[in-house]
């Protein structure tokens, strides 16, 4: 589909636009740019667009494919960009390169020649040696030697994904001349038209770095624009075809406010024409002929002219694929203005970090004051939550959402009132959070050692259609002095903002507003996990597929979570059943699409004989679910439910699947193959039985003779919990407010140096633990 709409837009372009020149007549003079534009796309005006780019312009400077000693190529990062273009070809778009290394090529190629050369007349005429330096190598020389080689290097690279590659030679008579000028863009149309890669550079063994005026016709209308190097060229190039997409590698990440090196220097992300006063330039590039002073003008040329355009490191891996996917990478030129309402993501960041530390210099019952006012506000702005509430449920309805999703999406009035007492318990709680001490030691006379709790910094907590979570989330970051961010499901939306406005009114109340913010702007999930430098610990809730596909992506940012919630309950021969009728009910009927819901029931098989499994599977099929067959069940009944695709399965509705195993010792291998380490359930009399599998059970939650439901934060007593961790460091079960809290270590001494221990030194260890106030 993607090729069709690119062959529709190739054969309009062609067609319509550059007026290639037939064989049998003269070529028809070439529009003027300003006259192509009246024709052009709308411009992108968002990162998310750039998805949509069909024509591009990929410009990679020399720093970017040339090794730090200038003499030769980097292959490994040139074959990783050369994939990429590949695959962006093979998607149907259309690429053209604009490409330095010629001359360094020449130089590795002309080197080794040189060197040669110079032992031969060294072992002739041993007093006639010099040292060989390479920078005295002729540079219109080496691009003459590296032109064929870097050509048939990009050749067989490109044959690897079966793209065929054009090499397009310019100068500057090329363009000076009004014919030759049409005729390289006819020339490039012709190509595009039959599937080829145009690969433009300079031809720099007769030509100096070029420089082309920049004539000011009468009236001031600019016809182009000064090409001194392959920023400009680019830039030109990109205008003239009408690109979609320009993108321009360098070995910088984008634009920053002032030289990258500098203290205080900040990438800025976006960048618009009101920006150029903000900005510092630094010295040009060591290798190419432009600097990043040349990269902002070439690029706001472009975008004058309808050319989106990205300034990137070309040595990050994937740039190109990432940045035509709509990611945040590098400098992204628009002329769409941010809202003055809208704050960037980073700053969101920044202010939570300020917060966080606003919060930890709190007293305990400010911190509490601040969940008070929030549980108060949920109660008394009922009307105005539900309200906003409603609007999601009725764009979710016309949507067709789930009916699971819509039931997590919805809140009334009980919800309200639980929340604001889960609230409370949070703020009672909170007054022996941050500052607890855990451990004291004596280390020496006069020198003593404390352990002590702290927060763990800035939160990121990604939610899909729980809406309840936000005000739960956030009073345990205020009780625990985090900063937090919040991004929620775009079905939420109404909601989140009503609910983040109450939050920011009880923040207000303590001077910390900035302490949490919801990140509603249509910022990429996986932009916001590389904030590694802003972001601390990512904790998902929603669907198993967000929380492995969050888990997956994060490389640098630690995740607490659960993928998956396989949870068991277990009926013993020697179970009541009574109980389990009651607990079974309660573990998968009660809220299916909890986490924390049975979706395997294991039964005892000596219980096959008696009246409890058809009780059991009576009761679930009057609460409507629907019931799979596991292997051994499915082997002893000749007619019965379906047989269950998988035993590792998240139904999240009433539907389960029932297996029956031969002891207790095949139920807990059952549950360690095929669970998912959350939540998993006895339900027998025999105490000794009990006790068994409570201990061997390796999961987050190991309950006897109560619902798996229970395997919540609120009901654990904790207020609330940001998640379930399966986790196996710091945090694991219900994670509330003691699992985002981490350690410090302060000590308090005199004039104590270590070098006072050594042996004969004039102080001697203790380690004396003391007691804890």
């Amino acid at each position: 589909m993607l090729r069709n709409s690119c062959k529709a837009l190739r054969n309009s372009f062609s067609s319509n636009t550059w007026r290639a020149a037939s064989n049998h007549g003269p070529r028809q003079p070439l529009p003027s740019i300003e006259k192509r534009l009246e024709k052009a796309h709308p411009q992108f005006t968002e990162r998310s667009q750039l998805k949509y780019a069909r024509r591009l312009v990929v410009k990679l400077g020399s720093a970017v494919i040339t090794r730090e000693d200038n003499h030769g190529l980097a292959l490994g990062r040139l074959a990783s960009i050369v994939e990429q273009v590949a695959e962006c070809h093979l998607e149907g778009r259309e690429v053209i390169m604009v490409t330095s290394g010629a001359v360094a090529f020449g130089k590795q190629k002309l080197a080794q020649e040189l060197l040669m050369s110079l032992s031969m007349r060294e072992t002739l005429n041993p007093k006639d040696s010099k040292e060989f330096d390479g920078a005295t190598l002729e540079p219109r020389a080496a691009a003459a030697v590296g032109q064929s080689g870097l050509m048939s290097l990009y050749d067989a690279m490109f044959a690897q994904y079966g793209v065929k590659i054009a090499q397009v030679l310019v100068t500057k008579p090329d363009f000076y001349n009004e014919e030759t000028r049409n005729n390289l863009f006819s020339t490039l149309s012709e190509l595009i038209s039959l599937n080829i890669v145009p690969i433009i550079n300079t031809n720099d063994a007769v030509s100096p770095p070029m420089f082309i005026r920049d004539d000011e016709p009468a009236g001031g209308a600019r016809k182009g624009i000064p090409i001194k190097d392959n920023d400009s060229l680019s830039a030109m190039l990109a205008a003239e075809v009408q690109a979609d997409l320009l993108i321009l590698m360098s070995d910088v990440d984008g634009i920053y406010n002032k030289p990258p090196w500098e203290d205080g220097a900040k990438l800025m992300h976006t960048y618009t024409s009101d920006d150029i006063n903000s900005i510092e330039f630094g010295k040009k590039s060591k290798v190419g002929t432009g600097g990043m002073d040349s990269k902002v003008k070439a690029a706001t040329w472009a975008l004058d002219r309808g050319v989106s355009v990205v300034i990137c490191n070309g040595m990050q891996e994937k740039a190109i694929k990432t940045i035509v996917g709509g990611r945040k990478v590098g400098t992204f030129f628009t002329e769409a203005t941010e809202s003055t309402n809208t704050i960037p993501v980073e700053v969101m960041a920044e202010n939570a970090r300020t917060g966080s530390r606003q919060m930890q210099a709190l007293s305990p019952a400010e911190r509490a004051l601040a969940v008070n006012n929030l549980a108060d506000l949920l109660v008394s702005r009922e009307k105005f939550i539900l309200e906003a509430n409603a609007k999601d449920l009725e764009e979710a309805q016309r949507s067709g959402l789930a009916k699971p999703l819509l039931s997590r999406l919805s809140l009334n009035s009980a919800k309200l009132k639980n929340l604001s007492i889960g609230l409370r318990q949070i703020a009672d709680d909170s007054h022996k959070n941050v500052g607890r001490v855990l451990r004291r030691t004596r280390l020496a006379d006069g020198l003593e050692l404390k352990q002590v709790t702290v927060p763990i910094g800035v939160l990121l907590v990604i939610f899909e259609s729980r809406p309840d979570s936000l005000p739960q989330v956030a009073a345990l970051a205020m009780a625990s002095a985090n900063g937090l961010l919040l991004k929620g499901g775009k079905e939420a939306a109404h909601s989140n903002k009503a609910l983040m406005e109450l939050v920011k009114e009880a923040l207000n109340s303590v001077g910390a507003e900035h302490a949490v913010s919801l990140v509603s702007t249509r910022e990429e999930i996986s932009d916001l996990l590389a904030m590694e430098n802003h972001i601390d610990l990512i904790i998902p809730r929603g669907s198993s597929e967000l929380v492995r596909n969050i888990q997956e992506q994060s490389l640098h940012i630690p995740v607490l979570g659960h993928a998956e919630g396989v949870c068991h309950v277990y009926v013993d021969k020697d179970a009541d059943l009574g109980k389990a009728l009651h607990i079974a009910r309660d573990a998968k009927c009660d809220y299916p699409a909890a986490c924390n819901a049975m979706e395997t029931l294991l039964i005892h098989e000596d219980l096959m004989s008696g009246q409890i499994f058809n009780d059991v599977c009576n009761m679930l099929k009057r609460e409507g679910v629907k019931i799979y067959a596991g292997p051994r069940l499915n082997q002893q009944l000749t007619f019965g439910p379906p047989a269950a695709k998988s035993l590792r399965h998240e139904y999240g509705a009433l539907e389960c699947c029932i297996e029956i195993v031969p002891s207790l010792e095949e139920a807990i291998n059952h549950i360690h193959t095929y669970g998912s380490g959350h939540t998993d359930v006895i339900v027998t009399e025999n105490d000794a039985t009990a006790q068994r599998f409570l201990n061997s059970v390796d999961s987050a939650c190991v309950f006897h003779n109560a619902s798996s439901r229970f395997a919540d934060g609120f009901r654990f007593g904790l207020g609330a919990e940001v998640g379930i961790s399966t986790a196996r460091i710091h945090a694991r079960g219900p994670v509330g407010v003691e699992g985002l809290l981490t350690t410090k270590w302060i000590l308090n001494g005199q004039d104590h140096a270590a070098a006072d221990f050594v042996e004969g030194g004039t102080r001697t260890w203790l380690h004396q633990q003391l007691p804890i106030d």
